[in-house]
């Protein structure tokens, strides 16, 4: 493969972040200080995107994608992705606006990615040194059952698949075909790495902790997990017939 470009450009999706789009971008450039910083900002109605801007105007390595209204995570992502792919980014990450991804774990999830030894580098808070400090026996369940049916279902071998802490190599990006991902939160990030395996990305994990977000409200429902549900089931369905379709060619 060739040689990784070493820009590094982090994705910030907003939505209703005002409190936080200041301090995280900040927490961000001070963790990695060669990086830039894109937020996209769903026309948020408490004036994220205004705050954003300003920003942008002071700081050349912050610049914003406005999107007209929420359409969920993944469309905000695969925006962003078309955005940074086409101003040819080396490196791209993931992270929540909110905190609950701890900016300290930057430099280690950059580092397999940097060091030519991964494509995909997934934040995990499964694997050993990964932490979820405050969240309740009940939760953790959902969550971490999430993952193992997700992995069990479509044969990955990663322990943490709904996290959305993650890097990539833009090279991994352009393998896979993002139009195609749903726009869901967990369903959105077991496609990508999905796909990204399929390609034949190098997926490493490298362990984390996980954090309540300090302000504002969760953007978790229901309706993502039973998305999620549905998808893992959709794909492993997709590629027993894909094979078997192969399979048939092959004995024509």
């Amino acid at each position: 493969m060739p040689p990784v470009n070493s820009s590094v450009w982090i994705i910030i999706p907003t939505y209703n972040e005002r409190d936080n789009v200041g301090p995280i971008t900040d927490a961000v450039l001070g963790s990695v200080p060669d990086a830039h910083v894109l937020i996209v900002d769903d026309g948020s109605p408490d004036g994220t995107g205004e705050l954003a801007d300003a920003m942008a105007a002071k700081n050349p390595a912050v610049s914003v994608l406005h999107r007209e209204a929420k359409q969920g995570l993944g469309r905000a992502y695969v925006a962003a992705f078309d955005y940074l792919l086409a101003r040819d980014a080396g490196i791209v990450v993931q992270m929540d606006a909110d905190f609950s991804h701890p900016v300290r774990f930057l430099p280690s999830i950059l580092e397999p990615l940097r060091g030519g030894r991964a494509d995909l580098v997934l934040g995990s808070r499964y694997v050993k040194g990964g932490h979820i400090p405050r969240w309740n026996i009940i939760r953790r369940l959902v969550s971490r059952g999430g993952s193992l049916f997700a992995g069990i279902v479509l044969l990955m071998p990663y322990r943490d698949l709904t996290g959305g802490f993650k890097a990539w190599r833009a090279q991994a990006l352009r393998q896979i075909d993002c139009e195609k991902l749903h726009a869901g939160g967990y369903a959105f990030q077991i496609e990508a790495t999905f796909r990204a395996r399929l390609a034949g990305a190098r997926v490493v994990e490298v362990p984390i902790t996980f954090e309540e977000r300090r302000l504002g409200t969760s953007k978790m429902s229901m309706n993502i997990f039973l998305e999620a549900f549905l998808l893992v089931i959709a794909l492993r369905l997709a590629t027993i017939f894909r094979r078997r379709r192969r399979t048939l060619a092959a004995e024509a």
